[in-house]
């Protein structure tokens, strides 16, 4: 049996040299047993960082990384989507039932939120009742019964990811395209989906805040996809302004029931069509538009039934911030941009968000806005309303939204530019 040491693996890549596969497999394994320390993990994650990874390493790497756990499977054809995470991005509500409604199987394995971008099961878990944590078993009765599941992700499914990201998030290797890639790669084979598509997110509310980052970050996930058998597409969408009028969980909930409810902001409703379409062709259901399910209710009948399959109230009233502050518009014109940034981190100071894994959140803070890019706004109108249980926190967050939102005027025009690329196939 061939003998690593993690100083050789660290130093072969600072050195600027590829890692074997060999290597590779043994240092992820060697870290998820504990056998290499976090602080030689630290060192190989910067020097990833710095030196990058070739196509094979970022293979092999999320392989080993499939390997540390449990790979799902299940009976009937699946299809599945993922966010690299935004402000507002609220999208996973409305979309998940949408798709099941056509008879697909919908598996959404999903995370909770930390810093300024909002976690899908926090939005969640603001409705009355409902879990997050289901059995495989659970699972898969629901996505026969129902055809669409949210929920977190078990302690089995890739557990040298959690580990590491955990490592990544204190040390500043998150943001390493080798390794994003490997990181949501890993969980999304590992959970059995035969189809994914991915919405990558470019702009000042993303990860990766340049569009040549985010398009490289996308194709690299879409290789290893398809390499692993995984029919997999992505878009590349814009998160410089938030999506939606809200972000906050419950208040994002009710915006997603605006939308299956056959209304809501147009952004989300046209993202929300555009990932449904892409979903539903990669399982062979062409020339429909899914926005009818919207609008006839078919996807609300959908999202009913998986809130009460996972113990949830689909009729109980979300939770309110116990206080209100306004922000009103200081001249009146056009809407010309909301930095996605300033809102996702003044939702976060409100007590939308956590600064650490396991922090509490509040499910009824946020940042609502009164008008997006492009709408007209009234001097002295409220331009944005915070939510709150503390509202010790007004002032924070007012200083962080100084300057957040330009207004230009009447006379101009301005507008958003959506879904930036479609990225299928891949330079050689």
């Amino acid at each position: 049996m061939t003998s690593f040491d993690a100083v050789t693996v660290i130093a072969t890549k600072r050195d600027g040299h590829e890692l074997s596969d060999a290597q590779i497999d043994w240092v992820v394994d060697a870290y998820t047993r504990g056998e290499v320390a976090d602080e030689q993990m630290s060192a190989l994650a910067m020097a990833i960082v710095l030196r990058g990874m070739n196509r094979r390493e970022i293979a092999s790497w999320t392989a080993a990384m499939i390997a540390t756990g449990d790979r799902l499977s299940f009976p009937m054809p699946t299809v599945d989507k993922h966010s690299t995470g935004g402000v507002g991005d609220k999208i996973t509500l409305p979309l998940t039932p949408l798709v099941a409604s056509y008879g697909v199987a919908v598996p959404q394995l999903s995370g909770r939120g930390l810093g300024h971008t909002g976690g899908t099961l926090d939005k969640f878990e603001s409705i009355p009742g409902w879990r997050a944590d289901l059995s495989v078993d659970e699972m898969a009765r629901q996505l026969e019964s129902v055809g669409a599941v949210v929920c977190a992700a078990g302690s089995r499914l890739v557990p040298a990811d959690r580990k590491l990201y955990a490592l990544r998030d204190v040390t500043g290797t998150v943001e390493s395209i080798p390794l994003l890639a490997s990181s949501i790669m890993s969980k999304k084979i590992a959970e059995g989906t035969g189809a994914l598509v991915l919405d990558v997110k470019s702009g000042s509310g993303a990860f990766l805040k340049e569009r040549a980052d985010a398009a490289e970050l996308a194709r690299t996930m879409v290789e290893l996809g398809n390499d692993a058998g995984v029919k997999t597409v992505a878009l590349l969408t814009d998160m410089s302004t938030p999506l939606g009028l809200t972000a906050g969980n419950a208040l994002e909930v009710t915006e997603s029931l605006e939308v299956l409810s056959g209304a809501g902001p147009a952004d989300v409703v046209d993202l929300t069509v555009a990932l449904a379409t892409e979903m539903l062709a990669l399982v062979g259901i062409a020339d429909v538009d899914p926005a009818e399910h919207l609008r006839g209710g078919q996807a609300m009948d959908v999202w009913r039934a998986m809130i009460s399959a996972q113990g949830g109230d689909p009729d109980a009233p979300l939770p309110v911030a116990a206080h209100r502050e306004s922000i009103a518009a200081d001249r009146s014109g056009i809407v010309r941009s909301i930095d996605a940034l300033a809102v996702g981190r003044a939702a976060w100071q409100l007590g939308a968000g956590r600064a650490r894994q396991g922090d509490p959140v509040q499910a009824g803070a946020g940042v609502q806005m009164h008008a997006t890019v492009g709408d007209p706004v009234v001097v002295g109108a409220p331009l944005v309303t915070l939510h709150t249980d503390t509202p010790e926190r007004f002032s924070a967050a007012r200083a962080t939204l100084a300057g957040a939102v330009v207004i230009g005027a009447e006379d101009e025009s301005a507008s958003r530019q959506l879904i930036l690329d479609r990225i299928v196939t891949l330079e050689r």
